[in-house]
């Protein structure tokens, strides 16, 4: 699968995906991830990519001109049916495992567009759907409003690629597929003290039966 990444921020992106292991899906060609800077498709002669908001008010919204030039690009010549355009919306559809694990098996191209003051020209989503013929989603990561759009796009990218069979080296390391998100974990020392007192690892886990262990993580531990 590639990753497409549209912001007016292309540094922030490579220091997170060059490492760990969304960086070795990279390297193994599991993954591939391109990332587009919108300022270099405006015809602003200062690489202006915003304007005022029509009724008023304060800030600043990304043009539907530059943004139209920039997908008309990035999606040239790719399947309709196997392509997403994400437009990241504090207020659309929330993204959850389940939306990834989705996407990762009927996508082989997903276009994230991150947002960045208030927002889009909203007519961006019609041209992407009914202009160009390619779906389009706008999506949430939280109830929550954060600066840009590059964050959430990043969380949506390395969600997405651990569903991919091969980038977390075994399909097995997808423990949420086996109990669900959450379960409760513990690693040496067996006996930790602080401040007078004592805690323990949960003796199920120090049992050995490893049917009892599989009944206690599938009951997400002791959360």
């Amino acid at each position: 699968m590639t990753f497409h990444i549209l912001t007016i921020f292309p540094e922030l992106f490579e220091p997170y995906l060059s490492e760990s292991i969304i960086g070795r899906g990279i390297q193994s060609g599991k993954i591939k991830t391109k990332i587009y800077d919108l300022r270099r498709f405006t015809l602003s002669k200062h690489y202006k990519v915003d304007g005022k908001a029509y009724g008023g008010g304060p800030g600043m919204v990304l043009g539907v001109e530059p943004l139209s030039r920039a997908l008309s690009q990035i999606l040239k010549g790719k399947s309709k049916r196997k392509t997403l355009v994400v437009l990241t919306d504090p207020s659309g559809k929330s993204f959850s495992n389940q939306l990834a694990a989705a996407w990762a098996k009927k996508y082989e191209h997903i276009v994230v567009v991150a947002g960045r003051y208030e927002g889009f020209d909203q007519r961006i989503k019609s041209v992407v759907k009914n202009g160009m013929g390619f779906a389009v989603q706008e999506i949430s990561v939280g109830p929550f409003v954060v600066t840009g759009g590059e964050i959430p796009a990043l969380l949506m990218i390395d969600a997405t690629a651990r569903q991919i069979p091969g980038v977390l080296g075994k399909n097995e390391s997808l423990e949420e597929a086996r109990y669900g998100v959450g379960v409760s974990a513990y690693t040496r020392p067996e006996i930790f003290k602080f401040k007078g007192k004592t805690y323990k690892v949960p003796a199920v886990l120090l049992s050995g039966d490893h049917g009892k262990i599989d009944k206690w993580r599938k009951g997400r531990g002791n959360k």
